[in-house]
């Protein structure tokens, strides 16, 4: 036997928990994007750069970080809304008419409301993951399950599209404020160590029965 030594397995890098960056990427998005949908402000010129900076880059790097941290719900959940507001972001400049737009172009709003139903699919499951984690974040899924339902009926022109407008605009401005409260929690969580603000804790059927098989699994090792 030789004194070498065999490394096997791979080298983790150590980073730190992107969350709070993800979420006040999300929050102040949401938070400037819902002002323009209830009617306090006007235009999306200036929704544009929150959008890809906040809503979209933020994410985006929240979400490659946690897929570092072997966190496939969060990396997943943080890239894919980071290109939605990429894609938010592109369509408004395209309505603006600062990319793409000539006399000639015709804009199908229902296209958009398609692309708000695929989004739609997309966060019911990702609901019943986050069910798994904390109260907090399964509300903001929940309230963004009713932001693309709203978005999705109203491009889409089913039932009273203004009611559906409605829908999504306060919808959106109460996942703004509770991503702003998730992303203030884990920071001082974290920072400190223990609860400084509550969560909630995990619930669901699926969750009790992962927390079991890890057990399971952790017993046979």
């Amino acid at each position: 036997m030789t004194n070498e030594m065999k490394v096997t397995g791979h080298i983790q890098e150590l980073v730190g928990n992107p969350t709070p960056l993800g979420l006040l990427g999300l929050a102040i998005v949401t938070l400037v994007a819902s002002s323009q949908k209830l009617g306090i402000t006007e235009g999306t010129a200036y929704v544009i750069p929150w959008a890809i900076f906040l809503g979209a880059s933020a994410q985006f790097v929240a979400g490659l970080l946690d897929f570092k941290h072997n966190n496939t719900f969060g990396g997943t959940a943080f890239c894919a809304y980071g290109f939605f507001w990429f894609g938010v972001a592109m369509t408004w400049m395209t309505g603006n008419g600062t990319i793409g737009l000539n006399e000639a172009a015709i804009i199908d709003p229902k296209q958009l409301g398609f692309a708000f139903l695929g989004y739609l699919i997309f966060t019911l499951f990702m609901t019943v993951g986050a069910m798994g984690t904390n109260k907090v974040l399964f509300l903001i899924f929940f309230f963004i399950d009713f932001l693309f339902l709203g978005l999705s009926f109203s491009s889409l022109q089913i039932g009273d599209a203004h009611m559906w407008h409605e829908v999504a605009a306060y919808s959106e401005l109460l996942v703004s404020i509770f991503s702003f409260y998730l992303a203030g929690a884990t920071v001082l969580n974290v920072h400190y160590g223990y609860s400084v603000l509550p969560t909630g804790a995990p619930f669901g059927s699926f969750h009790r029965k992962s927390v079991a098989a890890k057990q399971k699994a952790s017993i046979a090792a």
